[in-house]
């Protein structure tokens, strides 16, 4: 089968590599969409990734085989790429062990993922695509999810004001998971106009251009000068941490959904008096995988508005991809799907 192999920072090579074969408790999936994560192009770029290994965490598609004593999954049945419940004594993900690093995870070695036509996956892994949810959503329930998660863990409350920093796909879903969730009025900050088109056709109440004023007043001003309740800061580069902290109210809370690879300014003074809490959210939850698949299926999910232009590229073309990604400001789409 062909597979998107890395090979050193900034190098992908697509490849002819053996079609993996499932074993006892497995099935093999052939991809239909993988969504490139941002993980992977900070991964690709920085070089935390071991040569040889195949990414790829973002995927939907159909089981062709099942390895011995898998009962509960007939071929032909599609599926996404996680979100199952883990046996007893497995973790559902590593991040939940005592000292993961977001950094030096990706260094060990990996299961090969789908940059490829095929991968496989422990039977309890995948979940099953509801009825109503297209294949094109269905690859992006990792990252919808992790929205839900940031949205569960903020404390979110009926009414509360919002303000979601960055528009990428992290930034849109936290805009409509916090919309499913309740909030108020939902604020969204970004510079590139695609993007605040997407808000916009997604639900946000207010689009601010953080690159044509000062975008904490601005945002103090919508919130009658109180600063929103909560704030998704989604982007994690240059001031946007401190833009969040600075917007926050008195007791307010910021979501850290974005991560960043340099240092950041922060200056505790104009925010600290005000008691703000802030909170870092990586991954997610079984549960909210399903809850994310549900809410695509009613709707308050949806992705149409994310995928713009050439948002789906063949597998060959995956290198160009990563590289035009590494600038999300100069990038021509919102999500980029490869189609193996």
């Amino acid at each position: 089968m062909k597979a998107a192999v890395y090979k050193a920072p900034r190098r992908l090579e697509v490849e002819e590599v053996p079609t993996p074969v499932p074993g006892p408790g497995q099935v093999l999936v052939k991809v239909r969409y993988c969504a490139i994560c941002g993980s992977d192009v900070h991964r690709y770029q920085h070089g935390i990734m071991k040569e040889g290994a195949i990414m790829g965490h973002e995927y939907c598609g159909v089981i062709t085989e099942l390895g011995d004593g898998v009962d509960q999954w007939q071929v032909g049945e599609r599926v996404v790429g996680g979100g199952g419940n883990p046996p007893a004594g497995v973790p559902h993900h590593p991040s939940v062990l005592p000292r993961f690093s977001y950094r030096t995870y990706s260094v060990t070695p990996q299961p090969q993922m789908a940059y490829a036509e095929y991968v496989v996956m422990d039977a309890w892994r995948p979940l099953p695509i509801p009825e109503g949810v297209s294949d094109e959503a269905a690859c992006l329930t990792e990252p919808s999810s992790v929205a839900v998660h940031a949205v569960r863990l903020s404390g979110l409350k009926l009414r509360d004001k919002v303000t979601v920093i960055g528009a990428g796909p992290i930034g849109l879903f936290c805009l409509q998971a916090a919309k499913a969730a309740g909030a108020g009025a939902v604020i969204v900050s970004e510079p590139v106009p695609l993007r605040r088109e997407a808000a916009v056709k997604l639900g946000a109440d207010h689009i601010l251009d953080p690159s044509s004023g000062d975008v904490v007043d601005d945002v103090v001003r919508i919130t009658d000068g109180l600063g929103p309740d909560v704030v998704f800061e989604t982007a994690g580069v240059g001031p946007t941490l401190q833009q969040a902290l600075e917007m926050a109210r008195r007791g307010g809370m910021v979501v850290a959904a974005g991560v960043s690879w340099n240092p950041v300014p922060v200056t505790s003074a104009d925010w600290f008096g005000r008691e703000v809490v802030m909170k870092a959210i990586y991954g997610s939850t079984p549960d909210e995988w399903g809850y994310s698949l549900l809410l695509m299926k009613e709707g308050k999910i949806r992705v149409e508005p994310m995928l713009t232009g050439k948002a789906f590229v063949p597998l060959d073309e995956i290198q160009e991809a990563f590289e035009k990604l590494m600038t999300p400001a100069g990038a021509s789409e919102i999500q980029v799907i490869v189609v193996p």
